[in-house]
């Protein structure tokens, strides 16, 4: 491939190998995320399993292009991390190799993937099959590349990924913006809910991004306005 293709798919997946050497992964013609500045998507791992004394299992909602999952098995206390992704063009881009340290990850023995909407994953769920739920399928919800997953941060959705975390767990939920309304409404979801910003450096500009957090209590049981 050279350095100014693209790759276009049904419904607007493209994966641009740039000419300063980066890939570069879009969808319906919005930047999504590049090589170059990977610290976002670090950052969701490494933050969310500093939250968790023992985050044996971890399930991540959107592969991208395989920088969070990374950072997650990086960590020596995961055991088992489930990977969802709606796009299985992007997965075969990662285990083909067109995304070059796709394989490898992937052929980690810890990781299983599943090619569907992370929605429904978490509503089929076993209870209590997760101690971290990491969802970073868009940019936020203010700021949707697919109007579809507007849903994922509202009550239902939410009280899903609750049902599926183990007592004492968290879901950490990324936002490329502050979002007060999604802080609100999960704390009517967990037991105790923060909003934690971090800067990031885009190319020499100074961005601020957000990771929203629901705990569950060691019991398990919602209090339903644990806002912090």
């Amino acid at each position: 491939m050279s350095g100014t293709e693209s790759v276009i798919v049904k419904g607007g997946l493209a994966l641009r190998h740039r000419s300063d050497g980066h890939l570069e992964l879009r969808a319906n013609g919005i930047f999504v995320m590049d090589t170059r500045e990977t610290s976002t998507e670090k950052a969701l791992a490494t933050r969310a399993l500093e939250l968790h004394p023992d985050p044996t299992r971890v399930l991540i909602g959107g592969l991208g292009l395989g920088f969070t999952l990374e950072a997650v098995l990086t960590d020596p206390r995961v055991d088992a991390v489930t990977v969802v992704e709606i796009e299985p063009l992007l997965v075969e881009w990662m285990r083909s190799g067109r995304i070059p340290h796709g394989p490898d990850l992937l052929d980690d023995e810890r990781v299983r993937i599943e090619v569907s909407d992370v929605a429904v994953v978490l509503r089929e769920s076993e209870a209590r099959a997760y101690d971290v739920v990491l969802l970073d399928v868009d940019n936020g919800p203010g700021y949707l590349v697919h109007d579809a997953n507007g849903a994922l941060y509202e009550a239902p959705a939410l009280a899903d990924a609750r049902q599926a975390t183990a007592p004492g767990g968290t879901v950490v939920v990324w936002s490329a913006a502050q979002a007060p309304a999604l802080l609100e409404v999960m704390g009517q979801v967990f037991d105790h809910t923060e909003a934690l910003s971090y800067p990031v450096d885009l190319q020499g500009h100074s961005e601020t991004y957000w990771l929203y957090v629901g705990w569950l209590s060691a019991g398990g049981v919602s209090s339903g306005n644990g806002t912090n």
